[in-house]
């Protein structure tokens, strides 16, 4: 079951990392974007982009932390996580949530795509994400301050 695991978030990884380059080359060819990042090396890949990713990744998740309560080292992965997990969510829930307001606003609109299950299943979605946001509200909630949060 290990070695699944690993395989599995090594393929996540894999697409995850070579998405957002691609996306930094995008973004850059629209000039929207450090214009380095348009460029492709010999081997057709974004290779300014992947280093510019990497520079930002190791920004965020390198830093060291020190709590000042326990006394002990920590990084901000966790927090970084909680942060874009909450967010995430939430910007799911209005995209399932929009399914909804189009299909009321427009009912007799072209559907190239219909949800199985319908009104059902996007609704269920909605409640699970839900209460998944407020559990996380609720037991990892942001640092109040200086003296209670890891720094």
């Amino acid at each position: 079951m290990a070695i699944a695991i690993m395989i599995s978030t090594f393929g996540c990884i894999n697409s995850l990392v070579l998405s957002g380059a691609r996306a930094y080359y995008a973004m850059a060819q629209d000039k929207l974007f450090f214009p380095k990042a348009a460029q492709l090396n010999a081997a057709k890949v974004p290779g300014h982009s992947l280093w510019m990713q990497c520079a930002w990744a190791a920004f965020l998740v390198l830093p060291r932390t020190f709590d000042t309560a326990t006394g002990k080292y920590g990084n901000l992965y966790g927090n970084l996580l909680d942060y874009i997990i909450s967010a995430a969510l939430i910007f799911y829930i209005l995209t399932i949530a929009a399914v909804f307001r189009l299909r009321a606003k427009k009912p007799d609109a072209e559907r190239p795509y219909r949800v199985p299950g319908y009104p059902v299943t996007p609704a269920l979605y909605i409640a699970g994400a839900t209460v998944v946001l407020l559990i996380l509200a609720a037991y990892r909630p942001p640092p109040r301050g200086r003296d209670s949060s890891s720094y």
